[in-house]
């Protein structure tokens, strides 16, 4: 089973449905067979390429609403295990992150790429990462095994540019409006970080409907709410 899941660094609730997701599918007795593939996506495309404050920037969208969405995610994330230190998130254009992580994906395969997925979204929420900076991405890079100088040396040029580009928009294309969205077999899309047991149960349905030939639709899927208030970044 390939599962494709659309996410953007920038969206805390990306790091929260990586986690569920990655809890069922260690209770899902298939897992073995199951690849992972991460896709890009961007929620602010036309984002400068300048580190900026979080609170500067969710406060200039949302306005006094934004400390309510943070402390909101924050409480979420603490029921993960995961932190959210929204007072050190820098924001900044995450086109080079995404260029990495399908580097990374080609060079090292899916396994290597969801492991740096994991530790640019844990320091990127929670110590302050900067997902535009090079020397930044590059630590992040050999945190998690991979060697530094091929990794530096990608960074430095702008091999995949287009490519990735071109994914985002066959993201739009193929529907995709809000992340993490969560595609099974190419076929069923799910929305949103669904609770663990949400997630095990479609993996399940999948599994089923994929060895039977069969194409019934695996409905559990959240529609997207504003902003990342319900499950889901929306654009």
């Amino acid at each position: 089973m390939k599962v494709e899941i659309y996410s953007d660094i920038a969206c805390p609730w990306c790091h929260v449905g990586k986690s569920r997701f990655e809890q069922a599918l260690a209770a899902f007795p298939g897992a073995d067979d199951v690849e992972v593939v991460y896709r890009p996506f961007q929620l602010d495309p036309h984002a400068p390429e300048e580190p900026l404050p979080h609170r500067e920037v969710l406060a200039a969208k949302y306005g006094p609403q934004s400390v309510a969405m943070d402390d909101h995610i924050t409480r979420l994330g603490a029921d993960e295990g995961l932190t959210f230190d929204f007072d050190t998130v820098v924001e900044n254009n995450s086109l080079l992150a995404h260029r990495l992580l399908r580097f990374v994906l080609d060079e090292y395969g899916p396994d290597a790429q969801a492991r740096l997925k994991g530790r640019l979204l844990e320091a990127h929420f929670g110590e302050g990462l900067d997902i535009g900076d090079r020397e930044h991405l590059t630590d992040a890079a050999v945190t998690v095994g991979l060697d530094r100088d091929p990794v530096a040396g990608f960074l430095d040029g702008d091999d995949l540019h287009d490519e990735v580009l071109d994914e985002i928009e066959e993201a739009r294309q193929r529907g995709v409006t809000a992340v993490p969205t969560f595609v099974f077999e190419g076929q069923w899309a799910v929305q949103g970080g669904q609770d663990p047991a949400t997630f095990l149960d479609i993996l399940r349905q999948v599994a089923e409907a994929t060895g039977a030939g069969a194409k019934t639709e695996a409905e559990a899927g959240a529609e997207a709410g504003e902003a990342c208030a319900d499950g889901a970044c929306a654009v």
